[in-house]
């Protein structure tokens, strides 16, 4: 995370943006996604007449054409601000609206792009802040980027956008992502899990920016995110970009929806924190989900959408709620009997209810999958996390108390001794049949067991002669009183 002069100057910014009259913080972030992409597109244009220089032809494929000068950031930036304000207004988002682009994802993205800027001077601050960062710098990018998202959360009825930064990392870190891995994301938001999955693999797995299939695969073809917001996929879009990921899949789409979910088995690794929204119109779901579990309800639609995704072999680690775990539903009851007889159910790690605060409460838990269509489920990995690090309450102040290295070094070492722990510890395994016998419950309260410290109470005929000795001391103060005042 940033620190120091940088983080100072992008609070004042926002502060600046909440001045001026957006409030929004999302469209904060979209203007803010907007700018840095017009950066990206004059860094972009600036390495193609490098290369035309060297070589001695013309620029190949241009970005901005003779007469578009003005347009590119190293020019408009440097403009007086009422001057920049109006170029920006009628010329660059007019621009971004009918680029073509490069044949990426973030052209698309940027098809209804709005300036909302409202006064020159606040423009002219923005500008100098994004000038000031070195673009060129994945690190710092991504930071800058990271940091802004972190005001969504703070933002209270926008925060469902995001899921913790840590609990990401943790479920990345489980699933271990590989360099010859499909990652998918079928409801993306800001793009998190694939930011982190990402990430990961470039410290994992080096080999990706040196090896040229891998490279290309890394920057083209392993990264897939959806979602019906614009907003997010812009967001997500760029994030991904500040991150170092060139051209990441990150498309429109309704996942649910009626012909939405016709790319089966093409992901070998699903991550994802799907929204818990109750009940859709039965109509306009995927009648193909509708085969594999009939309901409305989004979680249980999500989770049968994650196993038509994922390729045989293909692993998953997603968040759900925890009446995926117990509801009683014949949908809930045949989701999880699939899970753990057709696939293979790996692991069910239980939350603290105050993961999500301050802007939910819910309790919730990850479910560690691996597709299978065979079953394979012999023991479940159940794990109680306590702590993560940070206090539960609505402030989520950061504490020492922290489960999560627990629960990734004991994940590793699952096959090993974690088969033989007692139900009274925080991890331990049940077997399959041992949950089908439970009607397959996953709740952990099930399975575990807690060891109550024995008291050793007094008889009670000792406690009512007490009683009776205060009652009789009572009466007998009260006695005093009474001749005292007669």
């Amino acid at each position: 995370m940033i620190t120091g002069e940088l983080k100072i100057k992008i609070d004042r910014v926002w502060d600046a943006f909440w001045s001026g009259g957006i409030s929004n913080p999302l469209e904060v972030i979209e203007q803010i996604t907007y700018l840095l992409f017009v950066r990206r597109l004059d860094d972009l244009q600036t390495l193609r007449e490098r290369k035309a220089n060297r070589t001695g032809k013309p620029i190949e494929d241009p970005i901005f054409r003779p007469g578009e000068e003005d347009l590119r950031w190293s020019r408009f930036k440097d403009f007086e601000p009422g001057v920049m304000h109006r170029v920006i207004g009628e010329g660059v988002f007019p621009f971004l609206r009918q680029l073509g682009g490069d044949g990426s994802t973030y052209s698309e993205h940027m098809r209804d792009a709005r300036f909302t800027i409202p006064t020159p001077a606040l423009l002219s601050r923005v500008v100098d802040l994004l000038n000031d960062v070195p673009m060129q710098d994945r690190d710092t990018n991504g930071d800058l980027y990271e940091y802004m998202l972190s005001k969504i959360a703070s933002a209270g009825q926008n925060g469902q956008f995001r899921t913790p930064r840590h609990i990401i990392q943790l479920m990345v870190a489980m699933t271990a992502p590989q360099p010859t891995d499909e990652i998918c994301d079928p409801a993306c938001g800001t793009a998190g899990f694939l930011v982190a999955a990402s990430e990961y693999v470039r410290s994992q797995h080096p080999t990706v920016m040196t090896d040229a299939e891998q490279r290309q695969h890394y920057h083209r073809s392993m990264f897939h995110g959806y979602d019906f917001d614009s907003t997010m996929l812009r967001i997500g879009s760029m994030n991904m970009l500040l991150h170092g990921v060139e051209q990441p899949d990150i498309r429109y789409r309704d996942s649910l929806s009626e012909g939405a979910a016709g790319e089966a088995g093409l992901y070998s690794l699903v991550l994802a924190n799907p929204p818990f929204a109750g009940s859709l119109d039965y109509e306009s779901t995927s009648k193909d989900l509708q085969r594999i579990v009939k309901t409305r309800k989004t979680e249980l639609l999500f989770l049968a959408l994650f196993l038509r995704l994922l390729k045989p072999g293909g692993r998953a680690a997603v968040i759900v709620p925890d009446g995926v775990l117990f509801g009683s539903s014949t949908a809930h009851k045949a989701l999880r009997r699939i899970l753990v007889e057709d696939q293979k159910l790996d692991a069910v790690v239980k939350l603290p209810s105050g993961v999500f605060r301050p802007y939910a409460g819910v309790s919730t838990a990850v479910l560690l999958f691996t597709k299978t269509n065979s079953g394979g489920t012999e023991d479940v990995w159940f794990y109680d996390v306590q702590a993560d690090g940070f206090t539960l309450d609505d402030k989520r102040t950061p504490t020492e108390a922290n489960d999560l290295p627990d629960v990734l070094a004991r994940w590793i070492e699952r096959d090993g001794d974690e088969r033989a722990r007692e139900r009274t510890e925080q991890s331990f395994c049940v077997s399959k049949s041992e949950i089908a016998a439970n009607g397959y419950d996953l709740s952990l309260n099930r399975y575990g067991e807690v060891i109550h410290d024995e008291v050793e109470h007094r008889p009670p005929l000792e406690i009512i002669g007490d009683l009776e000795k205060l009652e009789a001391d009572i009466q007998q103060g009260l006695a005093n009183l009474r001749s005292m005042l007669s």
